[in-house]
């Protein structure tokens, strides 16, 4: 009866095992099809700009690409007369852990506006953390 048993439990862990690698094998050629890797993430949302008095807001989703620390956190105010960048604020730090995927990590903005009364940005990012951006000093409070 015990190695009944044994063969039993022997024959599920080797049958999850081999499932597990078919799925394995099934993702890495579905992620190479067409010769291509496909994203392991869906792109952030377009976020529209802000318009407070004379300076619009913009969401900068791929920091990184502009020689920032991380992609997601950031906002920057640009003069509406002439288009002209005036600064980026990081709103939010990210802390990336070396052991994993970088992309997986990033953390993007999902949603900015003004607030109805007080002139500061609101902003939701895609942890549900919300963030209060008071333009004129730009600091920062995690609501």
């Amino acid at each position: 009866m015990l190695l009944r048993v044994f063969w039993i439990v022997f024959a599920i862990v080797v049958g999850i095992e081999g499932a597990f690698a078919e799925q394995v094998m099934t993702n890495q050629s579905n992620e190479m099809a067409g010769g291509q890797l496909k994203a392991k993430r869906l792109a952030p949302p377009d976020i529209d700009p802000v318009v407070i008095g004379k300076t619009r807001y913009e969401v900068i989703h791929w920091g990184k690409e502009r020689g920032l620390k991380q992609n997601g956190g950031y906002i920057a105010a640009f003069d509406t007369s002439n288009g002209k960048e005036l600064w980026v604020l990081r709103v939010y730090d990210i802390t990336y852990n070396s052991s994993l995927e970088g992309d997986v990590q990033d953390v993007f903005i999902v949603s900015m506006s003004k607030g109805f009364f007080s002139g500061k940005l609101h902003i939701k990012d895609e942890k549900g953390r919300h963030f209060i951006v008071d333009p004129n000093t730009r600091s920062v409070e995690q609501e």
